[in-house]
């Protein structure tokens, strides 16, 4: 359980912090950007929360996924090694990425197919939706970063971060059917 008593601690004051082993590094340490870039993709789908409306049919998913998105940080920040820390870290599961899934089919097969790529605009909750998308590739990206540095990690937290952005997708063009739809790429327009 979490227990926070001092929010300051001022080990950061020299750009050091410590990772859920309690093991030291740099701030800049890719796997400290990985989770980072998480949580700045949960703060990203709460502001796209706050635009749907507590009583959106998204709102009940995006709250789960901002529970699981905490779960994933945690997963990032324990790693993965041969001595097994004192507790049981949190690690991500395949019934999470089996949510999202289920999730993506569900709400894909109420929309038209796509036949050009759309721009991330439309209503103000799609717009931020697409933001979140963006947030959680580039999340995904500094995982798949961190693996191929041969650091061991849980497999699943890059498959979950693919997962969502691709829900989140899914999500954008949802919101954009009350708003008239997809907002369409039309290539050369302006030339």
């Amino acid at each position: 359980m979490v227990k926070l008593t001092k929010i300051y601690t001022r080990t950061g004051d020299a750009g050091q912090t410590r990772l859920g082993d309690m093991s030291q590094t740099v701030k800049h340490d890719l796997r400290v950007e990985a989770y980072g870039d998480i949580d700045e993709t949960n703060s990203s789908i709460g502001l796209a929360r706050a635009a749907l409306g507590s009583g959106h049919g998204l709102d009940e998913t995006l709250a789960r996924i901002q529970n699981d998105l905490f779960d994933l940080g945690a997963d990032l920040c324990v790693p993965e090694s041969d001595t097994p820390p004192d507790w049981e870290p949190l690690r991500m599961t395949q019934t999470q990425i089996d949510f999202l899934e289920n999730e993506i089919d569900r709400l894909n097969a109420k929309l038209e197919p796509l036949n050009s790529f759309i721009l991330p605009a439309g209503s103000e909750a799609a717009a931020r939706l697409h933001v979140a998308r963006t947030v959680c590739r580039r999340a995904e990206r500094k995982i798949s970063a961190l693996a191929a540095t041969g650091t061991r990690l849980n497999p699943l937290t890059l498959k979950y971060a693919n997962r969502l952005s691709d829900l989140l997708f899914v999500m954008a063009r949802t919101a954009n059917l009350d708003a008239g739809g997809d907002v369409l790429w039309v290539p050369g327009k302006d030339r």
